[in-house]
């Protein structure tokens, strides 16, 4: 049986710095590198505003949370960087979903987040 690794580079945004998105934006808080089985885990921390949601009753308000994504396992930290000078590291995504699950619970109760994300 032969298994598929998927490698994705992330590139490194500037921490508590607004990203503009669709509705609202995002502020990437902070960056953390845990290992988990042996291997080295990768994810961010941040917080997003919705600026307008909408109600089924035309009620419209702000959504506000805070996040992790995880990108995944490090391949390469850091080892290049992009045309706008970002640093860039190579990870592994997590598709497994019982490690998904494993690796999301551990990041809820370490971290004052309510949603967690994989790439």
């Amino acid at each position: 049986m032969v298994t598929k690794v998927k490698t994705v580079k992330y590139a490194h945004l500037p921490l508590n710095r607004d990203v503009e998105a669709f509705a609202g934006y995002y502020t990437p808080e902070k960056e953390v590198r845990m290992v988990y089985k042996g291997r080295e885990l990768f994810y961010v921390t941040g917080h997003v505003v919705v600026e307008t949601t909408c109600g089924a009753d035309n009620t419209c308000n702000t959504a506000n949370y805070w996040y992790a994504t995880v990108p995944g396992y490090i391949i390469r930290w850091q080892a290049e960087t992009n045309k706008e000078g970002l640093p860039v590291t190579e990870v592994e995504i997590i598709t497994d979903t019982t490690t998904q699950s494993a690796i999301r619970e551990i990041i809820l109760k370490s971290e004052a987040i309510s949603r967690v994300d994989f790439w």
